[in-house]
């Protein structure tokens, strides 16, 4: 019998020592389905051990992929023998990546059926640019029970897309849709996150001709294949933002390793402004909490902006600032379903709209809350370690979405946090 698990808490410590870091999700899961465009093996290294990457490999196993776990988070992938619109429905609805199917199995086949995906709810979150994208290459776009539907019966052919807004998830369908296509297409107002840039990398160490990422202009040079290759996913720098927050709140001294530190500027640039110390190394930074705790304002923006995956961790801090802060949220238009959480806890919070107001109060008190998404859950996980008592968490599932061992990493600097019930892990292996 799966007993639901919850995360108890037993805040107050100050969070003391070093950890690493791991691979990037949001890097891992495109480039995991662009392997659908290879000829031959690739080697992917530093991949998470998180539950939307075994979602991802039980898809790509299911449609026919051969994948051989091996040791140190990499696995070698062959996909070969992949069937187009072979995706189970079940999985495909689980998690918003699965999005990337549509560009892969388009740029391979020529055509695509993938379900509609799901993953977590921060409102509309539309598919309109990624079928612009598709259309301007020369794909025709259908619905049918459930079902997206993509066929370009005259081939693919570089073209020029604007996107209205910079979105990541089309600039990436494009480029898998684009990669094998006959000529070369020019993607304006394209997303410039580190996540971009890593598939834009591991592509053209396949054989892709692309470049610009990085920049609002991305360029793709159509070639006529691509060949495997071994390739290092780049650490995941929402995760290294959060135990920066998490050293903050709790007043402590952690070394978080295995970081880009230019990733996480942003991130740095608040917490240096709330007061406390941040110091950069070469693959890492050193994350001091000093004291009394300053208000910001934060608006949240497309990379290299604030990330909007970053305001909910923040979100507890604010909550013990002196002084009213402030956070705008510019991407999502419900990502403040946390709110009413930390209220539980003692939180002042006002909402209008898309802005957060927070009055600073002097403590936050454990209480019973319920994680509503992956970033809402970091954030209670949070103010958990700060509160005075005891904090029980539940929606775990969200959490293990995006962050591997987020406990075992905490308790490593001397955090008091356990997994009640039946963990996920213990149920199922970590990879198909």
């Amino acid at each position: 019998m799966i007993m639901t698990t919850k995360i108890r808490i037993r805040g107050g410590t100050p969070l003391q020592g070093s950890i690493s870091i791991s691979g990037m999700k949001n890097a891992a899961l495109p480039i995991l389905f662009a392997t659908i465009l290879v000829r031959g093996s690739c080697v992917l290294e530093n991949i998470p051990q998180v539950s939307d990457i075994t979602s991802t490999l039980e898809i790509l196993r299911r449609m026919g992929a051969k994948i051989t776990v091996r040791k140190n988070r990499s696995i070698r992938i062959d996909t070969a023998k992949i069937e187009q619109g072979s995706a189970p429905y079940d999985l495909v609805r689980q998690m918003r990546g699965s999005t990337y199917l549509l560009g892969a199995e388009l740029g391979r086949f020529g055509t695509a059926t993938v379900g509609w995906p799901g993953g977590c709810d921060f409102g509309s979150r539309p598919l309109d640019q990624h079928m612009k994208g598709f259309e301007a290459l020369g794909a025709t776009v259908s619905t049918d029970k459930g079902y997206i539907r993509l066929s370009a019966e005259n081939g693919l052919r570089g073209s020029s897309v604007y996107f209205d807004v910079a979105s990541v998830g089309a600039t990436v369908n494009v480029i898998l849709a684009s990669v094998l296509a006959e000529g070369t297409t020019i993607i304006d107002n394209a997303a410039r996150e580190p996540h971009i840039v890593d598939l834009a990398n591991f592509l053209n160490s396949c054989g892709a001709n692309i470049t610009g990422a990085g920049t609002s202009v991305i360029k793709v040079h159509g070639v006529s294949e691509l060949h495997g290759c071994t390739y290092t996913i780049i650490p995941d720098m929402i995760e290294a933002g959060t135990y920066m927050v998490a050293a903050a709140i709790t007043g402590g001294n952690v070394k978080i390793r295995s970081v880009i530190p230019k990733h996480v500027e942003t991130i740095t640039a608040k917490l240096c402004e709330m007061g406390v110390a941040v110091e950069e190394l070469d693959d890492a930074v050193i994350v001091k909490g000093t004291g009394e705790l300053r208000n910001v304002n934060i608006k949240t923006l497309p990379y290299p902006g604030f990330p909007t995956d970053m305001h909910p961790q923040f979100a507890p801090l604010l909550c013990l600032a002196n002084g009213v802060s402030c956070v705008q949220e510019g991407i999502w238009e419900n990502r403040f379903r946390y709110v009413d959480e930390l209220r539980k806890m003692g939180a002042s919070v006002r909402m209008d709209g898309r802005t957060a107001t927070f009055l600073g109060i002097e403590k936050l008190e454990g209480a019973p809350v319920e994680a509503m998404d992956l970033r809402a859950g970091a954030a209670l996980v949070i103010a958990g370690l700060a509160a005075e008592g005891e904090t029980e968490i539940g929606g775990v599932k969200y959490i293990k979405r995006g962050y591997e061992d987020m406990i075992g990493k905490l308790k490593k600097l001397g955090a008091d946090i356990e997994e009640i019930g039946t963990p996920i892990a213990e149920l199922a292996p970590e990879y198909p």
